[in-house]
Order: C-alpha cells, then sequence, then structure tokens
C-alpha cells in the first residue's frame, strides 16, 4: 500500500477498479485547512487522463504492471503474433489493443509486452529503429536554408519526414515515441 503522501512520477496504482499511473503529483499546504496532494493520473488501460485530489493519509495498492521482452513474428488480419524468446510461448494480439505501436517495428524485432493481471494492455517498441527508405522523391537543389524535409516511406509502411539529402534505399535511425527522423545510418 502507498500513501498520497509518497507519491512519484511514474508509479501504478489501483484507484477505484482502475489501474492508474502517477504523470504529475504536487504536494498542497494551503494557509488555512489540511494539506492535501493534488495529481494528474493516466489510466495505463485506455489511455484516459484526469485530475485528482488526496488527502495525504490515504493509502492505496500498487499495481503490478508486468513487462515482457518479446519478438515480433508476423501478423494475420487483425492479429500480430509475439514469442518469448525464453520460454518460446506465443501470443496472439488484436488490433485494438496494439494500435500505432508496430508502426516503425519490422519483424522478428523485439518489443515489450504490458500486462497487468496477464490481460495484455500495450506494446512498447524499442525507442529507436532503423529502417531502410523505400520510396521518397528525389532531392532537389535550392530552398534549403530553412532545412527543408520531404516525405519519405520506411520499409514497415510508415511516412516520415526527412531532410532533401536522404535518397531512396538509404537506412535511417528513427525516434518511434516522435516518429522524427534522427540521423542516416
Amino acid at each position: 500500500m502507498i500513501s498520497a503522501g509518497d507519491f512519484r512520477n511514474g508509479i501504478t496504482l489501483e484507484i477505484d477498479g482502475n489501474v492508474v499511473q502517477v504523470i504529475e503529483f504536487q504536494h498542497v499546504k494551503p494557509g488555512k485547512g489540511a494539506a492535501f496532494v493534488r495529481t494528474k493520473l493516466k489510466n495505463v488501460i485506455n489511455g484516459g487522463v484526469v485530475e485528482k485530489t488526496f488527502r495525504p493519509t490515504e493509502k492505496f495498492p500498487q499495481a503490478r504492471i508486468d513487462r515482457v521482452d518479446m519478438q515480433y513474428l508476423y501478423s494475420d488480419g487483425d492479429l500480430f503474433y509475439f514469442m518469448n524468446v525464453e520460454t518460446y510461448d506465443q501470443i496472439a494480439i488484436n488490433q485494438e489493443t496494439i494500435g500505432d505501436a508496430l508502426k516503425f517495428v519490422k519483424e522478428n524485432e523485439m518489443v515489450k509486452v504490458c500486462s497487468y493481471n496477464g490481460s495484455v494492455f500495450a506494446i512498447e517498441p524499442p525507442l529507436f529503429v532503423e529502417l531502410e527508405i523505400t520510396e521518397t522523391e528525389p532531392g532537389f537543389a535550392g530552398n534549403t536554408a530553412q532545412g527543408a524535409t520531404k516525405p519519405a516511406t520506411v520499409e514497415t509502411g510508415a511516412q516520415v519526414s526527412v531532410p532533401l539529402f536522404v535518397n531512396q534505399g538509404d537506412k535511417i535511425k528513427i525516434d518511434t515515441r516522435t516518429g522524427e527522423y534522427l540521423s542516416r545510418v
């Protein structure tokens, strides 16, 4: 059990039957009245964010989120298959659960599968991936003083904005959190 006075950013709790993660917290001691803790909580299952206040003495059970490294094998229709490389157990996860998480992930790459009480709720791709450009317009000389970019399609089918000097067939490094081009490899 964690009391509201011990909240920290990133801890996961069970509050009112929901699994939430503390995004922000602030201890408030008004001049008159009792102290309280103002928080911003994110529901880890559906992604909703709410703001709540608590007395510092309120206690909540800590939620145990399991993050397991798994290899992304392949997709078949709306199902995506993953394998635990230690036990060779395979699981199938539907498109609704995954969302855009695999936008920059190729087959046979490692991802983190996040679950709560055995129920998978999210996939965490690697922070950075290296992908090959499959389609982009050729670079052109001219108005490049402001760091101009052009659209490009990578081998997973995702669209990325890249600098004009990047050509088809080049390998690039991408930040999967923002979808931004980082560098050529």
